[in-house]
């Protein structure tokens, strides 16, 4: 039987570029999004890629906590020991403190923090009684480097890497990796109608190949974070 990736919000950008390396590395992949019509689109393009590997696919909103239970029943169906979780689903909305939107701190928390939260809670236990697997959380540049218009982003970024460092320490006795990808401006949808060339970007591919190649390690080493810029450097 081939190895199981879960990855959330899988139908563009980074997620999309992680199931296809996976997919060709001869694992299986479970992942969602909140758009069916995009998740069926996926199935299609990557049956016809990876006609040995399976993918299956689950509409959720992961902001929402009930939809996100019923996303890990999904899973937990199928009966299968998961070797890799990404947490990759994330919302941003550009905007200040002071004065962006009622709601948009909630908004991102729920999508960028508690997502993560709840589906690392409801498939570590597995993990840890076979004492194996690997927990990726795509966090940001903006963990760790405020800028005036990330508000709420900045914050959540900030959480879900603090998140990730505390489960790196709780993880260590139980042989659970657990790494933080801190990607800087990345060519994906939340781009588009850009000016700058794409070649200002990282490439979502070269995300990909940055968790395979941290997660192909011996079982005695783990990257705790890779940061990834462009090669020019941070946009204004």
């Amino acid at each position: 039987m081939n190895p199981l990736l879960v990855v959330t919000g899988g139908t563009k950008g980074i997620g999309k570029a992680i199931i296809s390396k996976f997919m060709a590395e001869k694992y299986d992949v479970i992942t969602c999004a909140r758009n069916e019509a995009d998740l069926v689109k996926l199935q299609k393009e990557m049956s016809l890629t990876y006609p040995d590997q399976s993918l299956e696919t689950f509409t959720a909103d992961l902001s929402d906590a009930a939809e996100t239970q019923e996303f890990l029943q999904f899973i937990k169906k199928k009966n299968r020991n998961i070797e890799v979780l990404i947490n990759n689903t994330g919302v941003f909305m550009p905007g200040q403190i002071h004065n962006e939107a009622e709601g948009v701190l909630e908004k991102t928390i729920e999508t960028n923090v508690y997502s993560a939260y709840r589906m690392t809670r409801g498939l570590v236990a597995d993990m840890i009684k076979v004492r194996k697997g690997h927990i990726f959380n795509i966090c940001s540049t903006a963990s760790i480097m405020a800028y005036p218009n990330g508000g709420s982003y900045c914050i959540s970024k900030f959480a879900l890497l603090g998140m990730t460092k505390v489960l790196r320490e709780e993880m260590k006795a139980f042989d659970v990796k657990v790494t933080a990808i801190l990607p800087g401006a990345t060519y994906t949808d939340s781009w588009q109608g850009t000016d700058l060339p794409e070649e200002r970007f990282i490439s979502s591919k070269d995300i990909a190949e940055t968790i395979w190649s941290a997660k192909s390690l011996s079982n005695s080493a783990l990257i705790e974070e890779i940061l990834i810029r462009p090669q020019l450097g941070d946009l204004d």
